[in-house]
């Protein structure tokens, strides 16, 4: 399948990790986690339906479940019998649903920067960027977006590589359709009911400053989840992965080498 990229291990036998993108969908973002996981594990990157390379149209009803059900399917396409699945936010609740319904086919799960529920304050942040998308269309949709991903000073520090990322945003854009369905089913999404039953080894991942989702979901998130470990990093923003990679890798590898 086009849409996913296997990048081998350098160790033979190595069990696989399974990255998730979060309403982006798709695996460039997982860049900077690459170069450090491959070095131990096979890793698995794809780009979710109606995103990147995977462009399709989705139904009205598109949930996380079925996006779970996609990521099965990658495991499958991939002869990956059982992964160590990491999804950043709305990849994150995509693992939620997997360890419900599926905790055979995982090593453990990694969720950064999501949630059980979304919160009032997440709710209000899509809320407003899809005005921006049905009033100012996808442009201001995909310029404002930095504002929702980044710490202010890393923005304000790395404007070219915004610039560049904005560009690339736009020249991919999903769609407001995709954009829409997709959004729907990240708020529709409640996995409260399930977590106090889960047993996958799983790590939350959190940065205080994330100004999408407040940390304190994370702190919910861990308490509800048996045995659960939470880190949270002072700074990075809700793309902690990408504007802190050198921390947010080791704690990752720290985690995936205590349950592999």
């Amino acid at each position: 399948m086009s849409f996913i990229d296997v990048h081998d291990s350098e160790r033979p036998d190595a069990p696989t990790v399974l990255l998730s993108a979060g309403l982006g969908g798709t695996a460039s973002y997982w860049a900077p986690q690459l170069t450090a996981l491959k070095s131990r594990y096979r890793v698995v990157v794809y780009d979710q339906a109606g995103t990147g390379r995977n462009k399709c149209d989705l139904p009205d009803d598109r949930s996380i479940a079925a996006m779970a059900d996609e990521a099965l399917a990658v495991m499958n396409a991939t002869n990956t019998d059982r992964a160590h699945f990491v999804g950043h936010a709305l990849g994150g609740l995509i693992g939620l649903d997997l360890a419900a319904r599926h905790p055979d086919r995982l090593h453990s799960l990694t969720v950064v920067n999501g949630w059980a529920a979304a919160h009032a304050h997440t709710k209000r942040c899509f809320e407003l960027r899809l005005m921006l998308l049905e009033h100012k269309g996808p442009a201001a949709y995909v310029r404002a977006q930095p504002i929702f991903l980044y710490p202010a000073d890393w923005l304000a520090k790395n404007a070219e590589r915004a610039a560049q990322e904005e560009a690339h945003g736009l020249s991919g854009f999903q769609g407001a359709d995709t954009l829409k369905r997709r959004i729907a089913a990240l708020l529709a999404f409640d996995a409260t009911p399930h977590l106090a039953d889960l047993r996958t080894p799983t790590l939350i991942s959190a940065a205080r400053d994330d100004v999408l989702v407040p940390f304190s979901m994370s702190e919910q998130l861990a308490a509800a989840i048996p045995g659960a470990t939470l880190d949270i990093a002072q700074w990075g923003a809700h793309a902690i992965n990408v504007t802190q990679p050198s921390g947010f890798n080791a704690t990752l590898l720290k985690f995936l080498d205590a349950n592999s």
